[in-house]
């Protein structure tokens, strides 16, 4: 198994220049875990107020899911470099903008201005990177490792970005967590950007005079889909850290968050070492149901480090699910389209979480931090359910 381990994901990182994109990938991506979190951390703490905070928050938020599918187009049409060279200056521009007005003290609408320009402009890393391995590897298996290993960067990304931002805002200044992700995102777009040699070539998105067409039907389920997934997320988060603050101590959730991304982590490097013999809609619909089974026990837990195993438990079947989820993406649409298809599916994941958030927060309020799982296992059954409607491919 250790051979097999090493030797798939050795197959894949030896290609020319694909370990240099993808370690550049994960940097570039800091940022998506650093800026929600760095504008409640600076805007709470210049005015005091974390509804003002949530409202530039969910500013930034929106604009980010809005913007993924045209960015994704736009990289299709025109090539990474260019969408990825002038979104990280236009996103640096905007975030900067957003910490001077806020530390200037700058009413509305501006703070919020400065928000939407900032999501708006934030290049979506992943799908960029991932379209590179389509681009890069024609074997299957090897595909799905690479997906695997972007699985594995996803988390490290979730698990470091908090704590940086977090440990920046509150020992050294409100305002360097965001400022570091300014600079990483900025220095990790630009350096992307430049890696002209594994870049995907602008193919034409018009065949005999006609677009090529998108397989909505088969990517409808897998953006609800997705979706889903985000509302899981963003109950989940929610639900957590009023369960820890009620069990023990608030401090724990991070804890208990760092396990649950851990355990995706962990399961994310074990797929891309196996040699699959079902098919990736298969795969996406045991993953789905392993997270609802999973999810389903946590609102029955009252002891920490029980909640600990169960958590790492539903973490390790979120990213063989994503995984699949991509694979399938990547199987369904023409390549010509992919890193639009890829921002349809960053779009949904974004569109949910925040109202999972909003409604996990509102069940806490009313319930307690354990009924606000129940939002959480909601969005894990929806997901096994657009499993189960999407559609096979057609046999050639």
């Amino acid at each position: 198994m250790l051979s097999n381990f090493v030797g798939n994901y050795a197959a894949v990182l030896k290609q020319p220049g694909a370990l240099r994109f993808s370690l550049t990938g994960l940097v570039a991506r800091l940022p998506i875990s650093m800026v929600t979190l760095g504008i409640v951390l600076l805007v709470s703490a210049r005015t005091g107020s974390y509804a003002a905070a949530g409202r530039v928050s969910a500013a930034y938020v929106i604009a980010n899911a809005l913007a993924a599918v045209p960015q994704g187009r736009l990289m299709d049409r025109l090539g990474q470099r260019r969408v990825f060279g002038i979104g990280s200056m236009v996103f640096a521009l905007g975030l900067g903008t957003l910490i001077y007005a806020v530390l200037h003290g700058w009413s509305a609408p501006w703070p919020h201005l400065a928000a939407i320009l900032t999501g708006l402009a934030q290049p979506i890393i992943g799908s960029g990177v991932r379209a590179r391995w389509q681009h890069l590897l024609d074997d299957p298996d090897h595909l799905q490792t690479a997906f695997a290993f972007e699985a594995v960067s996803d988390e490290l990304v979730f698990m470091l970005g908090p704590t940086l931002v977090t440990f920046l805002a509150t020992l050294v200044h409100p305002a360097a967590g965001l400022l570091t992700a300014l600079a990483v995102g900025l220095v990790g777009g630009l350096a992307l950007a430049a890696q002209r040699s594994t870049e995907p070539p602008v193919l034409a998105a018009h065949a005999h005079g006609e677009r090529v067409r998108m397989p909505w039907g088969a990517l409808l389920p897998l953006t609800l889909g997705g979706a889903s997934l985000g509302i899981l997320f963003g109950a989940t988060e929610v639900a957590t850290v009023a369960f820890a603050d009620e069990v023990s101590t608030k401090a724990f959730s991070g804890l208990l968050l760092a396990i649950w991304s851990f355990g995706s982590l962990l399961a994310g490097a074990l797929t891309g070492a196996v040699t699959w013999k079902i098919g990736t809609l298969a795969r996406l619909r045991r993953g789905a149901f392993a997270l609802t089974l999973m999810m389903t026990i946590t609102p029955f837990i009252g002891v920490l480090w029980l909640q600990a195993l169960v958590l790492f438990g539903a973490g390790f079947a979120i990213s063989p699910t994503l995984i699949a989820a991509v694979s399938r993406l990547e199987e369904v649409t023409p390549r010509a389209r992919f890193s639009e298809a890829m921002g349809l599916l960053h779009t949904g994941l974004a569109a949910g979480t925040a109202p999972g958030a909003a409604f996990g927060g509102l069940v806490v309020d009313h319930y307690g931090g354990s009924a606000a799982y129940w939002i959480g296992v909601a969005g894990a059954g929806l997901a096994l359910l657009c499993g189960l409607l999407a559609r096979e491919p057609k046999a050639d």
